[in-house]
């Protein structure tokens, strides 16, 4: 009797798992349909960006709705690259980026150690006025800062916009790099300054290697803010030789030239957005790294 009892509870077992098994792989099966589907929309803006730039004026000036020329026009490309407008525009936009990156990445790195690795006096009074900061809206420091960088003569330039990022701006991604640090055992530090080493030796050979991936975190935001940036720009420059990508967009589309160059509009904003999906495609492993990383601190 035991045995046959045995061969039913197995027999009833195996058709169970299986239908556990079916069930998962649907349920699999379903999500990918749905995220698939769901991507179509996101994805939508990007081809129709990217199909508009191909085609012809006729094309574009047509009633009907087509995603995709019907001969892809890549001249639209060709002449664009070789304006000299579009060629000091995208340095601009180059140099700026890479000014605010180098800055703002080196100083709130800095100000991130001090506040998690560092004990000194009033340091929870200074990281509470800090965050603090949060609060305060942009807008309502647009008047003082234009006020400032007028008398130090900045107007014009692009010291208003690359220079204030060497004095750690952004109190948010001070407070992401510096929970990234705490999470790092203190016993490195430790063992560092009993071998001699400064704070700065710390910081810079111990502390910035293990906090590559918050790095890469931090350093996606800012590239995409700055990136887009188009309000400070449109403030402080003032001359079309300084413009950047953003406010060489906007003047395309403002032009008095009929029919709008949608084509070369949307050609630039392909080669604009370029960058930014290089940028997220190389860095997203180290994103996902540190959010995980970052919320693992108990």
């Amino acid at each position: 009797m035991a045995t046959a009892t045995r061969t039913v509870d197995s027999t009833q077992t195996k058709p169970s798992l299986t239908i556990r098994w079916q069930m998962l792989g649907f349920k699999t099966l379903l999500f990918y349909f749905v995220m698939g589907v769901l991507s179509l929309f996101f994805l939508f803006p990007l081809v129709w960006m990217v199909g508009t730039s191909l085609k012809t004026v006729a094309e574009i000036t047509q009633p009907q709705i087509n995603l995709l020329p019907q001969s892809a026009q890549w001249s639209n490309y060709g002449n664009l690259v070789t304006q000299e407008p579009f060629i000091r525009a995208y340095t601009n936009s180059i140099f700026i980026t890479a000014m605010v990156l180098f800055g703002t990445v080196t100083s709130i790195s800095l100000v991130a150690f001090a506040f998690s690795r560092l004990e000194w006096k009033g340091r929870g009074i200074v990281f509470a006025l800090m965050m603090g900061t949060l609060l305060l809206p942009s807008q309502a420091t647009l008047v003082p800062q234009y006020a400032l960088f007028y008398n130090l003569g900045w107007l014009q330039t692009f010291n208003p916009i690359t220079l204030p990022g060497f004095f750690a701006g952004g109190a948010a991604l001070i407070f992401l790099l510096r929970q990234f640090m705490l999470t790092l055992p203190k016993e490195l530090d430790e063992a560092a300054f009993m071998d001699g080493a400064t704070p700065l030796q710390v910081w810079w050979y111990i502390i910035m290697p293990l906090c590559r991936p918050a790095i890469a975190t931090v350093t996606v935001f800012l590239f995409v803010g700055q990136w887009n940036n188009l309000l400070q720009p449109s403030i402080y420059l003032q001359r079309a030789q300084l413009f950047p990508m953003p406010l060489f967009i906007v003047f395309m589309n403002n032009s008095n030239v009929i029919p709008v160059p949608w084509q070369n509009i949307m050609a630039a904003s392909v080669m604009f957005v370029m960058p930014l999906l290089i940028v997220f495609f190389l860095t997203q492993r180290y994103f996902v790294e540190s959010v995980a990383l970052t919320g693992s601190k108990g």
